[in-house]
């Protein structure tokens, strides 16, 4: 099985998620998506095949996300796309879907 993961390493439950990957036999394509953050649309991809909207996908405690409070999905995915961090993570794509991985533990619904 193919995944891909939408990976810090630098958190924890991304980290846990990653291992679940592992574990589980996953062929694992790890983006780093400070380093190489999702555009525009593959973000609104990835969160309409998770069936999640893109505040759901809203990192809320940075303080980026706080302007954010009254805006509607394009203002949010625009907000993402130019300051990843605003990226709640990890997100991990299969064939069979897309999960937010919060906890790491419901990316098992996909593998």
């Amino acid at each position: 099985m193919k995944a891909t993961i939408y990976h810090n390493p630098r958190c924890s439950k991304s980290r846990e998620a990653l291992a679940l990957l592992n574990d589980a036999g996953a062929d694992v394509t790890v983006i780093e998506y400070l380093k190489s953050p999702p555009g525009r649309a593959e973000l609104a991809r990835l969160y309409a095949k998770a069936g999640m909207s893109p505040r759901d996908g809203l990192r809320k405690g940075e303080d980026g996300a706080k302007a954010l409070k009254d805006a509607d999905d394009d203002a949010i995915l625009d907000a993402m796309a130019a300051d990843p961090i605003l990226i709640e993570r990890p997100l991990v794509e299969t064939d069979k879907g897309v999960r937010l991985g919060r906890p790491p533990e419901t990316i098992r619904e996909i593998l």
